[in-house]
């Protein structure tokens, strides 16, 4: 019988190892993880294909920047054995190694970070205990359930299929916030632009060439 497939968050600093960087070399250990619990969560709980939410924490904009995977079982991080690491445990010997990891493997980034604040406005739906809306949580690696899982990866489209209606007035980045409506950016975008946006955006019903003409020139 295949095990169930689980869920987790995990942090990193982006001007430590950002979505970017795992993009670029693909897989990576996650190592200098130096809090109990989440080595426990790392080292007895995550299985190969297991799902993970990237998360950038101590940014600018917190919050979740993109998917990747479990791609190796728990072994020990090699970091706690070098003297020249900031991650360095002297009463960790290779006999009995007290950290472990696990490789996390790139799957995609979101197309725009789903921020902190925003995340806190799903507080009830997300559960009093969810580490992100808890006070006083400061994990850097926990399980996400697949209803939070579900929720979260929600809220990557929500601002545009809210936006999808003919007064759509403003283009959402990747890095900001569901933008406001009826506030273009200072430099109006060409027809032709906010047609292609609209026609990425997925909107809720379909579009014709007379509403979309209708709409940019409202």
């Amino acid at each position: 019988m295949t095990a169930r497939k689980r869920y987790w968050l995990m942090k990193s600093e982006p001007d430590a190892f950002s979505i970017d960087d795992l993009q670029r070399v693909g897989t990576e250990p996650w190592n200098g993880v130096r809090n109990y619990q989440a080595r426990n969560f790392m080292r007895d709980g995550m299985k190969v294909g297991d799902g993970v939410l990237f998360y950038h924490s101590n940014a600018k904009v917190p919050g979740i920047v993109g998917i990747a995977r479990v791609a190796s079982t728990a072994y020990p991080d090699e970091t706690q054995f070098d003297p020249r690491s900031d991650y360095y445990d002297p009463k960790a010997t290779r006999e009995q190694p007290r950290w472990f990891l696990v490789d996390v493997a790139f799957e995609r980034k979101l197309a725009r970070t789903i921020p902190l604040d925003e995340i806190k406005q799903h507080a009830e739906a997300l559960g009093e205990a969810f580490p992100l809306v808890a006070r006083g949580s400061r994990l850097s690696v926990f399980p996400v359930t697949a209803a939070q899982w579900k929720l979260l990866l929600s809220l990557e489209w929500a601002c545009r299929r809210a936006a999808a209606a003919p007064k759509l007035t403003a283009f959402p980045s990747e890095t900001s916030p569901c933008p406001k409506r009826n506030a273009w950016p200072a430099k109006r975008p060409s027809i032709m632009s906010r047609t292609a946006w609209w026609s990425a955006s997925a909107p809720a019903r379909p579009w014709t060439i007379s509403s979309m003409r209708s709409a940019a020139s409202a």
